[in-house]
């Protein structure tokens, strides 16, 4: 059921791409109206998965570290998570850098430079790593919730998770509720992914039925860089997670399949949260560091998004002709390194942290310009690249922690239900 889950997915992409072409060239008139009515279909099924997604971290997170025992656990499993996740950012912008200095997709640029004045009405002045700090702590948990502020959610659940295990004897029957809630949102999300395919042919119609495939061509060096760039920091993250975990991560690539392509194709990582946190507990990796580490993933291990603000940022320079010395775009890549962890929740998120970037390094911010009316093509690259990050991430922390399965079976501790396993629900049944 699995493979044929895949293949409808595969399938609804297909459709989508066709039949937005087709709209595109013979329906010029109105094919905006019809993108947006179709675009109506994908932000249902984005908002129904909004809808899941804080229960369901909350239920998981809280869950998973009440049975994890010792702060001190707790403690060293993080530190291991904030290690692999600030190695993993170094490498994706150094890629990026070292990518858009070899291939060099902004020198004698063909097109039309937008004025340096033009303003890009990106949110600048809203970023900073102040505001971001004061944006970690929940003012209310139901407004993080109700907000679906994944990074604060975490914070409040691990407060809650360390109370609840300084009072063992009162938190057992609360444990025990959270435990059933997070199998229930599990059934839940179940249900929710019946309607993937659907999403996925709504969002791919949508987008080449507004902007075309020839869109693509203005900027098609750009675009061929940064997506064989994309193609390198697959490589090796594969690369790693074969040394790291062994022969057995072919596997873990084959049950992350479905979120890729649900990353992709829907552009939004979000969406792929609750397939890859099934598809990780499939592999083995102990439910008590997958709903750990994921989530603190989705703000501060976000791969495919490091290396496009290196690989954007520098060739918005080469259009211009700033030259720029190696310290200087070292330095640059030091001012991502901390100002992209603050990318949750930002609406357009790496081109505020592009745009805030530029002005810094006297790089006219107009130049995103260029870029913004193919970034949803761009997004969809770097929506998948963070799941098979972030998924690598939490297997190897698992792997570290010795709770990684010998087998891909479940083990006892694990919070997908049984008779999900067994197959009833077509969207989470195994291989």
């Amino acid at each position: 059921m699995s493979n044929r889950f895949t293949q409808y997915i595969l399938v609804a992409m297909a459709l989508g791409i066709v039949m937005g072409a087709l709209i595109f060239n013979y329906l010029p008139d109105i094919r905006a109206d019809i993108a947006a009515d179709v675009n109506l279909i994908a932000m249902l099924f984005l908002r129904l998965i909004k809808m899941i997604i804080a229960p369901l971290v909350f239920a998981t997170l809280v869950g998973g570290i009440a049975h994890m025992g010792s702060g001190a656990k707790l403690g060293r499993i993080f530190a291991k998570t904030m290690g692999w996740f600030v190695s993993a950012s170094f490498i994706s912008l150094l890629l990026g850098l070292v990518m858009v200095n070899l291939l060099q997709p902004g020198a004698n640029f063909p097109g039309t430079l937008p004025d340096k004045t033009q303003s890009t009405g990106l949110p600048v002045s809203a970023f900073s790593i102040e505001k971001f700090l004061t944006h970690l702590i929940p003012t209310s948990i139901a407004d993080a919730m109700a907000q679906n502020e994944i990074l604060q959610i975490v914070v409040f659940a691990v407060f809650f998770s360390v109370a609840m295990g300084a009072m063992p004897e009162r938190s057992k029957p609360i444990l025990s509720l959270i435990d059933d809630l997070g199998h229930i949102m599990l059934k839940v999300t179940s249900y929710v992914m019946l309607f993937a395919p659907i999403a996925v042919w709504a969002a791919i119609t949508a987008t080449v039925a507004k902007n075309g495939l020839l869109v693509l061509w203005k900027l098609v060096v750009f675009m061929g860089g940064f997506y064989l760039s994309l193609m390198i920091l697959w490589g090796i993250l594969v690369m790693v997670g074969f040394v790291v975990i062994g022969p057995r991560y072919s596997h873990l690539l084959r049950l992350i399949r479905e979120p890729l392509m649900i990353a992709f194709s829907t552009a939004s990582s979000e969406a792929a949260y609750p397939k890859t946190l099934e598809g990780l507990n499939r592999f083995g990796a102990s439910s008590r560091i997958s709903s750990f580490v994921l989530p603190l993933g989705y703000s501060f291990n976000l791969d495919g998004t490091m290396m496009y603000c290196t690989f954007a940022s520098i060739f918005i320079a080469q259009t211009y002709k700033i030259e720029m010395s190696l310290g200087t775009q070292l330095a640059m890549l030091a001012t991502l390194m901390i100002t992209s962890k603050g990318v949750a929740g930002v609406p357009r998120a790496s081109l505020v942290v592009i745009a805030s970037t530029l002005s810094q390094f006297g790089i006219p911010e107009a130049g995103l310009l260029m870029i913004m009316g193919i970034d949803t093509f761009l997004d969809m690259g770097r929506s998948a690249t963070n799941v098979i990050g972030n998924s690598l991430a939490t297997a190897v922390v698992a792997k570290w922690e010795g709770e990684l399965a010998p087998e891909h079976a479940l083990g006892p501790d694990d919070v997908v239900p049984p008779d999900m396993i067994a197959g009833e629900i077509p969207a989470m049944a195994g291989h």
